[in-house]
């Protein structure tokens, strides 16, 4: 039997927000029934899930929806809260006081630090700034940032207009950059003049310069100082500096205007390269990413207030939009630039101490090396703060997980997740309500209808099989740029298995409602009709 390495303490239980909820739903649905029984419910009754979850989480719109839900039979083809008229950024910034909102730290030994005022004002500022350069609803500003303050303050101003958010980090070469960007035509370039990483330092005005270049519908092109903040040279021709494109916008800002917008008014681009062609441009709308980015937090995270959340996460990577949704919450969210493992292989155990972080987010490969390099953070840090960790971009060994509670804490929730860019948020994900077990993933995510299927569209169960999704979810792309007829979105995920998204991972369901990954599904290797993923693989060869 698979080893169960950590169970909530009935007190845990009677006092996450999972179980909050279910108090909440007052006959709607199950309150006492176990989380199968939810899971269910929020798939069958999704008008009732849905609109319990929008008052749960208190969005923030200025029109309500008349519908939940439309079309709930048809995937693609299901509109949600219909008539709903909100602004993402205004969801974010709901909060303006002088609780910390950002914590910034860099392996150079860089820190910052962001109040939800000043975070609020900062935005306010730059919003007012791009607004004077004719920025509207649906344009699109494209930026080549490091996980800095100024990225996500940059990022709250575009979707308070409503314009359209695209990011890559500086690390991507140009020509990867420009096959994503010049497929969007944005209006406005944010880049950076360089970054440290391995306690190397990377100029990149050169590489801006050539970006500039292959992006004719640019109307600006603003440079955040970070590798030299004093730098006079680091204002190129024809581009200006960060600071003074806020000095735009005057001393100060008092009022920052939300645009109301529809439910599925476009937020962010994002890109997931296939094996032919420029990468597929995926556009997520507001509404969709916002929902389920909060039931995400709230139910499945147990993020509160007063919680500091961390994601290890370039902006290239759909953790960082998730990331800062948990501003949403109210929650500080701490960035990390840099090397996790400079100057050594403890810095953000380092980091998790000196900032007080309560969830911990990294990647399967990050607790892989640092399980290599036989690191023991408890032994060296106060970490009792730490009662989550959540691991994704890769299946967790269930040596990984052995390693997190033999070594990391003992007494915390490891929940490994999985989902993608795909939908900007999981599939599977954790449960503050539910044990968890060596190498699996502790279930599916509320009103996700998950399965597995054999390759000739059978449910399976216990077996390996093709990760599906049944019934459609908020946080379906809204479509794929440059797609008119849908015929590229349709066949990215509904061709396989018509009405039925096909997600790629092969895994695995198991009796309890638990789940296996194995790996993409298409680079699984297939000797004498036994399927391997590649996380098998990988497990044996770590094991030399």
């Amino acid at each position: 039997m698979t080893e169960k390495l950590w169970e909530p303490r009935p007190e845990q239980v009677a006092d996450s927000l999972m179980t909050a909820f279910q108090n909440r739903l007052d006959g709607r649905g199950p309150r006492a029934a176990g989380y199968a029984a939810l899971h269910q419910w929020s798939i069958d009754e999704p008008s009732e899930f849905w609109r319990t979850l929008w008052e749960f989480a208190d969005v923030r719109a200025s029109t309500p929806p008349e519908r939940i839900v439309e079309h709930y039979d048809q995937m693609p083809g299901a509109r949600w809260f219909v008539g709903a008229k909100l602004n993402f950024a205004e969801n974010l910034l709901r909060f303006r006081d002088a609780r910390p909102a950002l914590l910034f730290f860099d392996e150079r030994g860089g820190e910052r630090q962001l109040s939800y005022a000043e975070l609020y004002a900062e935005v306010a500022r730059a919003a007012a700034a791009l607004r004077g350069l004719g920025l509207s609803p649906g344009d699109r500003v494209a930026a080549v940032l490091p996980n800095l303050p100024e990225t996500v303050i940059a990022m709250l101003a575009v979707t308070s207009i409503g314009a359209v958010w695209s990011s890559c980090s500086p690390d991507f070469g140009t020509e990867a950059i420009l096959d994503r960007f010049a497929q969007i035509e944005p209006r406005v370039l944010i880049g950076v003049d360089g970054y440290s990483y391995a306690g190397r330092s990377f100029d990149r005005r050169g590489a801006l310069a050539e970006i500039r270049r292959g992006l004719p519908s640019l109307v600006e092109t603003i440079v955040v100082r970070y590798a030299d903040p004093t730098d006079s040279a680091a204002d190129m021709s024809g581009c200006v500096a960060w600071a003074d494109f806020l000095d735009r916008a005057g001393p100060s800002v008092d009022v920052l205007e939300f645009e109301q917008l529809p439910f599925d008014h476009p937020v962010y681009v994002l890109y997931s390269s296939g094996t032919t062609g420029p990468p597929k441009c995926i556009v997520h709308g507001a509404g969709g990413t916002l929902v389920q980015h909060l039931k995400e937090l709230l139910l499945h995270t147990d993020l509160r207030r007063e919680d500091r959340i961390f994601y290890f996460t370039t902006c290239g990577w759909m953790m960082w939009n998730w990331l800062v949704s948990a501003l949403a919450v109210g929650a500080s969210v701490v960035l990390y630039e840099g090397s996790p493992f400079h100057p050594s292989g403890y810095a953000l155990f380092d980091m998790a101490e000196r900032a007080g972080i309560t969830i911990f987010g990294t990647s399967a490969k990050f607790l892989a090396a640092a399980e290599s390099e036989r690191l023991r953070p408890r032994e060296r840090f106060e970490l009792g703060g730490l009662r989550a960790l959540l691991s994704t971009g890769s299946p967790l060994s269930p040596e990984g997980f052995r390693y997190v509670y033999e070594n990391i804490g003992s007494d915390l929730r490891l929940s490994s997740i999985s989902g993608g860019t795909d939908i900007v948020s999981c599939f599977l994900t954790g449960n503050p309500n539910l044990p968890v077990y060596a190498g699996e993933l502790q279930c599916a995510g509320l009103g996700m209808a998950v399965a597995c299927y054999s390759g000739d569209g059978r449910p399976l169960v216990g077996a390996k099989g093709e990760l599906v999704c049944t019934r459609p979810f908020p946080s379906m792309p809204v479509g794929f740029l440059r797609d008119p007829d849908g015929s590229k979105y349709r066949s990215a995920y509904f061709e396989r298995f018509p009405g039925v998204w096909h997600h790629g991972d092969f895994v695995e369901l198991t009796e309890r409602g638990t789940a296996i990954v194995y790996g993409r599904s298409d680079a699984t290797l297939n000797p004498g009709g036994v399927r391997i993923g590649t996380a098998e693989i990988y497990r044996q060869v770590e094991d030399l």
